[in-house]
């Protein structure tokens, strides 16, 4: 219970940061915007207002339909899946929230993942390949691990602000090949827009990071063991490694609403294979209390990558489940 206690305790910083993030983001946007604005004339602080707001509100409102769409989820009936149904509610009990609605993506990467605009209107969705590699710890673990973002209403927020660099992106890709000169107001706009296209990406990423390290705790918290969720973001690593380059590049722009980093699945292999001591494919719980007093050290290279990854790095984020391991 005081382990219970400490995690719960420790997500104020989780909300701090994404508040702080959201406002930031907001900010970004707001500024580009109200430069537009100026550069066409129009000097109003509350049409930059409304047009910023707006567009965070278009995208968190219809940010669950797009996700569900782009990932082809649909419906996974209790009678389809009654074991599954039997972990969520399990979970959802344990988490003090409404049951999320189940689904089922028809796409050929094994995962997991969350979305809706709430803890009271979450989903959770599972692949069809995930099915068949996971055992039920793992599997459990998994879903406990989104049941986190739910709980913690990250994935919502996540949804919003990374609409921000693609408005960045596009407001510089205009203003810089335009060919509209205004004495150089449209190229410094985007040259501003790019700046700021790449500074939210690297917020976005942050965030994205920093809310697993809480969704792993979460799935703890609701009672599963830190060893089946190491375990489980083991298989789905090597399930990702063997999936096609066309397969995970079809899926880039959402792979960070999946348990792990599709894009270094190949790298995450080899980190976990570091830890497997008996090579048998999964992580015991002796396995991983092994690594409760090492030091994992990760290199200038794999500290650049982690910078750019929508996930922590393999080996630290395994250390802190470590730690969680009674």
């Amino acid at each position: 219970m005081d382990m219970v206690f400490i995690m719960m305790r420790k997500t104020w910083r989780l909300k701090l940061r994404m508040l702080m993030t959201t406002v930031l983001m907001f900010s970004i946007v707001y500024f580009l915007i109200m430069l537009v604005g100026w550069h066409f004339g129009i000097t109003r602080w509350r049409f930059y207002a409304v047009i910023s707001i707006a567009i965070v509100f278009l995208q968190y409102w219809y940010g669950p339909s797009l996700v569900k769409s782009s990932m082809k989820v649909r419906p996974l009936s209790e009678a389809e899946a009654p074991h599954i149904h039997q972990m969520v509610q399990e979970l959802a009990d344990a988490a003090e929230i409404p049951k999320p609605e189940i689904g089922l993506s028809e796409i050929n990467i094994p995962n997991a993942f969350a979305y809706g605009r709430s803890s009271k209107s979450g989903h959770i969705a599972i692949t069809r390949p995930i099915l068949g590699l996971l055992d039920r710890d793992e599997l459990k673990a998994v879903i406990g691990h989104e049941m986190g973002h739910i709980k913690h209403n990250d994935m919502a927020v996540t949804a919003a602000v990374s609409v921000v660099p693609m408005i960045c992106y596009y407001i510089a890709l205009s203003f810089m090949f335009s060919g509209d000169s205004r004495n150089g107001g449209g190229l410094i706009i985007g040259i501003l827009g790019y700046v700021f296209y790449l500074i939210g990406q690297l917020l976005v990423l942050f965030i994205s990071r920093t809310r697993e390290y809480y969704a792993d705790q979460a799935s703890v918290e609701f009672g599963n063991k830190p060893a089946a969720l190491v375990s489980a973001l083991y298989k789905l690593s090597y399930g990702a490694a063997r999936c096609s380059k066309e397969t995970i590049d079809e899926l880039n722009t959402n792979r960070a609403f999946f348990v792990n980093d599709v894009n270094n699945a190949e790298h995450d292999v080899t980190d976990f294979q570091q830890i497997d001591f008996d090579g048998d494919g999964k992580i015991s719980d002796e396995e991983l209390r092994r690594l409760v007093n090492s030091e994992v050290k990760i290199s200038k290279k794999n500290g650049i990558m982690e910078l750019l990854s929508t996930h922590p790095d393999s080996l630290k984020r395994v250390k802190r489940l470590a730690e969680l391991e009674n």
